[in-house]
């Protein structure tokens, strides 16, 4: 015979509650995946500046392409799914998102631009010209894009904070 706890359906999260860090993190994903998405598009395919990986053959150069716009669409494509559950549950925090966003983007953008472009030697974002201006333009938009997402992640977690208080 069976409990009554045991038919009892599990219990649902909350619906209306906002998920401010869920939300951020859904931001994340998406801009990480537009960020990747832009890049692969705009400098790889129209420009023809570089490739992801450019230290082999053309044909690697084009595998790696690939991968890399593989990454950047399971990327947006599990934010989007994460923001549809968040919009289900009502938990949706825009500002949070939008943040998120921002920040996962120029996250993106800064790596690509110091790890890979520096430190590891993948590329460059472009070949035979002075590379200090497109360096310093594409960190530089990464910490401000950084910078605005980290104002809007602060100012969505005090509308939280002061939210709560004000319903006690």
């Amino acid at each position: 015979m069976a409990t009554p706890a045991a038919s009892q359906p599990p219990a649902q999260p909350s619906r209306g509650r906002p998920l401010r860090a869920r939300s951020a993190w859904s931001g994340v994903l998406i801009g990480v995946g537009i960020a990747a998405f832009v890049d692969e598009t705009v400098f790889h395919q129209l420009l023809h500046w570089h490739h992801f990986y450019d230290r082999s053959t053309p044909g690697v150069a084009l595998v790696s392409d690939g991968l890399f716009h593989a990454f950047g669409w399971f990327a947006v494509v599990i934010g989007l799914v994460l923001v549809a559950d968040l919009r289900q549950r009502a938990g949706l925090v825009r500002r949070a998102l939008v943040g998120g966003i921002l920040a996962g983007a120029g996250t993106f953008q800064l790596y690509d631009g110091t790890v890979q472009h520096k430190l590891m030697g993948l590329h460059q974002i472009r070949y035979h010209v002075d590379l200090v201006p497109y360096d310093l333009t594409w960190n530089v938009l990464a910490v401000v894009f950084i910078g605005v997402g980290a104002v809007l992640l602060r100012g969505a977690a005090r509308g939280l904070n002061s939210a709560s208080t004000h319903a006690s």
